[in-house]
């Protein structure tokens, strides 16, 4: 081939500060020999032999595998004349037939000491490195590469600078020998009889662990001052990565030697406890823990897991945060009231006893608790229904659940399940999760002590739901009767039996309770109270109760059945008693005041004193002023906290026939409305009503109190009458209410909430009130006072509602419906 004159190496001068990337340190792997050979005693013309990863250094004495035929073929030619080869590393170890492109131009003259053949008809070959040489010239590539190679020497000056950075060299590398594993004492001694910076800084570099490349430069590097700058600093690059991985093995080898030699003291302290007839710390917990689990009287199928669990539990040191999990969760096991419970108190006469001392009134819901008692005296081991109270709030549902805990000599505990949208909240927690705990179900039986409390549900219709669950779900299974017995928490992981348990719910409306818990229950509806029955609640309950929490006795405060029922009247509209015992409360805390004062030793209460600190009152009747004139009927309505009266609002002025509806209603109310504009307007001519009018006529139909949502189709009735009262000019009679849902054919069907309707008419002064005439059935749950001082007009068709609701006379300025009632 044509002679082809490589490019000039980039030799690095004695006063280049370059320095090569390096890579963690390993061992010596390459034995030295301090160069004799001068560099007249290397030929001008050498066979080159390309090397993969691999950069040889002066001193070095190294074995080398030949496997390429163009190797083999070039000690074949050569060695037979002369033993001086170059020794290059190609720049691609992938090239397999590397030419002059692919390799370095600086390279080490070798002197081949020894052919050797290995196994597999491989052969290698021993190489001693006797110094740099520098490729001038390429001159052939076939059969072998041979190049003209021109010897680079290079001695150091002996000056301090290079004495520091060889003591520097030799002390660094005296520590990463010491810091280094599997390195024979050799190679310090090999270290200690090298002499001159030359070799030192050539055995160093030949020995780091670092890329070939990185090599090359310290290969290509002459000045001896920055060849050995550049192995000090990959040194100490070194160095402090054995240093931090030497500290790191000296940290789990104490872990592990400190584990080793506490177990070794606890299994010699167990065998001297054991001689001496005493027990460890560990070994104590887990007696202890035994014998409540034989205590608590597990069924099979938790007392298997128990014991499992126990088993793992000695088998892990008391430092691992796995044995306080296990540990915890034992102590649950053995804490909860497997077996224990309370012997039933089924005497049905004390229980009406305690029914009567607790409550007035509510005899259907009396009678019903008492026949579960029975059943329960007759057939100990049936499984009765769950009960559900639904009322407005402050009629004694939860109080309710407390006497039957006492009627039956039960322990008590009741939950809020409102708000409640995380399903994990009653059925607990995973033990895979910190911190995981029970469900509230088995926390508030473990708090009760026994496997048959009675458990009440309160607001079961204000759970919640949300992307953590449907806690209603998992109500499913707790309060249904058939599975309940095996009703197993996420966090115990074993069935525990739920079947002795009195669950009793309680909720102020059933509608936004799902179908499928509804389906599990059974309703026992709690009415509003009337004023006569609030007036026995008050002197009977409330007065006494609020008097002992103020500090007060009867003596000191006399309340007067006029001053109470002036309360009920007048600072009061609601279908329980809460907000009718906050007022007795409010003044019996005035009169504390005036006690504590010195102003008076006893004050009775009456309508006087109650204005005075109570202040102006708060309600009053309004009817006949809101009817008093054409578009204005009054409705009843039933709401979560009892039975209203609403007012039904309609105006027309000039437009194009529209109707408006405000006063935040719903869907249904929205649609009755228009149901009844309707109707209205299909009867315009046998109502006497100007049909061709209508169409330049808008409607505004309102039901005050907008910030109150309102909805149901109840109110239809009273929309038919404040409209057909607005159009044909005749004014809606004051002293009557009504409810009742229509239809486009001018029927009334049925509604529900006739008590709490009829007690909130006669607490707003209402004196006739209208009924479809197919809630006849209702009146006997009304009380008979109610009955007594009400008139009640049952109705059909919308035509009866018009003939009792509205008055005779047309006209809005009349007189006599001005002075009204």
């Amino acid at each position: 081939m044509a002679d082809k004159k490589p490019t000039k190496p980039n030799i690095i001068g004695e006063h280049d500060d370059g320095t090569p990337v390096g890579a963690s340190p390993s061992g010596p792997t390459v034995q030295h020999h301090t160069p004799s050979a001068r560099s007249d005693e290397v030929p001008r013309e050498l066979a080159v032999l390309p090397v993969r990863d691999t950069v040889l250094f002066p001193g070095s004495v190294i074995p080398l595998s030949i496997e390429r035929d163009r190797s083999r073929r070039l000690l074949s030619d050569v060695l037979p004349k002369q033993k001086v080869i170059a020794v290059v590393c190609q720049k691609d170890a992938d090239v397999e037939e590397p030419g002059a492109d692919d390799c370095y131009q600086v390279a080490t003259a070798v002197t081949v000491l020894k052919l050797l053949r290995l196994e597999d008809d491989r052969r290698g070959a021993i190489v001693h490195g006797l110094s740099r040489v520098r490729i001038d010239r390429w001159i052939a590539e076939q059969p072998h590469l041979q190049a003209e190679v021109t010897p680079l020497t290079s001695e150091a000056a002996e000056d301090k600078r290079t004495e520091a950075l060889e003591q520097t060299a030799r002390r660094l590398a005296r520590r990463a020998l010491d810091l280094m594993p599997n390195v024979p004492d050799e190679a310090g001694v090999v270290l200690d009889n090298i002499e001159g910076a030359s070799a030192l800084a050539d055995f160093l570099a030949a020995n780091l662990p670092i890329e070939a490349a990185d090599k090359q430069k310290l290969l290509e590097t002459i000045g001896v001052n920055t060849r050995l700058r550049s192995v000090v600093e990959e040194l100490q690059r070194q160095l402090e990565v054995l240093e931090l991985s030497n500290k790191i093995q000296a940290q789990v080898k104490e872990r592990i030697d400190q584990s080793q030699r506490e177990y070794y003291l606890q299994e010699q302290l167990k065998a001297i406890q054991e001689e001496l007839g005493q027990t460890d710390e560990k070994t104590a917990e887990m007696e202890e823990l035994r014998q409540r689990l034989n205590e608590a009287g597990l069924p099979d199928g938790p007392r298997a897991t128990a014991d499992r669990e126990l088993k793992r539990l000695g088998d892990i040191p008391t430092a691992s945060p796995e044995h306080n999990m296990i540990r915890t969760y034992l102590e649950w096991l053995a804490d909860l009231p497997w077996n224990n419970a309370t012997a039933d108190k089924l005497d049905i006469a004390r229980a009406r006893k305690v029914l009567n001392e607790d409550h007035h009134d509510l005899n259907k819901v009396k009678r019903r608790i008492l026949e579960y008692l029975s059943v329960r005296k007759l057939a100990p081991h049936s499984r009765g229904p769950i009960l559900c109270f639904v009322g407005p709030p402050g009629v004694g549902k939860t109080s309710l659940g407390q006497s039957i805990a006492r009627a039956l000599g039960r322990n008590f505990i009741r939950m809020s399940l409102g708000g409640m949208r995380d399903e994990a909240e009653l059925r607990g927690h995973r033990r895979t999760y910190i911190g995981a705990m029970p469900g509230r179900i088995v926390q508030e039986v473990h708090k009760a002590g026994t496997n048959n409390p009675v458990f009440m549900l309160d607001e079961l219709d204000k759970v919640g739901k949300d992307f953590r669950g449907d806690p209603a779900s998992a109500l499913l299974e707790v309060l249904d009767p058939a599975q309940n017995d095996t009703f197993q928490d996420h966090y115990l992981n074993v069935p525990f039996d739920l079947s002795n348990v009195m669950f009793i719910g309680t909720a102020n409306v059933m509608t936004t309770v799902p179908p499928a818990l509804r389906d599990r229950i059974e309703v026992i509806e709690l009415p509003g109270y009337t004023e006569q029955d609030k007036l026995r609640i008050a002197t009977g309950y409330l007065v006494p109760r609020q008097l002992d929490e103020n500090g007060l006795t009867a003596s000191q405060a006399k309340w007067k059945d006029a001053a109470v029922q002036y309360v009920i009247a007048r600072y009061t509209r609601e279908a329980g008693v809460r907000e009718l015992e906050r007022q007795i409360g409010t003044v019996c805390r005035g009169i504390a005041a005036m006690i504590a004062e010195g102003k008076a030793k006893t004050r009775t209460v009456n309508r006087k004193l109650v204005r005075e600190l109570l202040g102006p009152e708060k309600y009053e009747s309004d009817v006949a002023l809101r009817t008093s004139t054409p578009g204005v009927a009054t409705g009843l309505a039933y709401t979560p906290t009892g039975g209203e009266i609403i007012f039904i609002e309609a105006a027309m002025y000039p437009g194009k026939g529209e109707l408006t509806l405000t006063g935040q209603i719903g869907d249904v109310m929205r649609e009755s409305v228009q149901a009844a504009f309707s109707l209205v307007r299909s009867r315009a001519d046998a109502l006497g009503i100007d049909a061709a009018g209508l169409g330049k006529k808008d409607v505004h139909v309102h039901v005050p109190a907008g910030a109150v949502s309102k909805d149901g189709p109840s109110a239809g009735v009273a929309m038919v009458t404040a409209l057909t009262s607005l159009l044909t000019g005749k004014s809606v009679r004051p002293e009557v209410a009504m409810t009742g849902e229509i239809t486009l054919r001018g029927l009334v069907l049925p509604v529900g909430g006739i008590k709490e309707k009829a007690l909130a008419a006669r607490r707003a002064g209402i004196c006739s009130v209208v009924l479809p005439d197919r809630n006849r059935k209702d009146l006997e749950d009304i009380p008979p006072q109610a009955r007594r001082e009400l008139r009640f007009k049952f109705v059909r068709k919308i035509d009866d509602v018009l003939e009792v609701a509205l008055d005779g006379s047309a006209g809005r300025g009349s007189r006599r419906r001005s002075q009204g009632t």
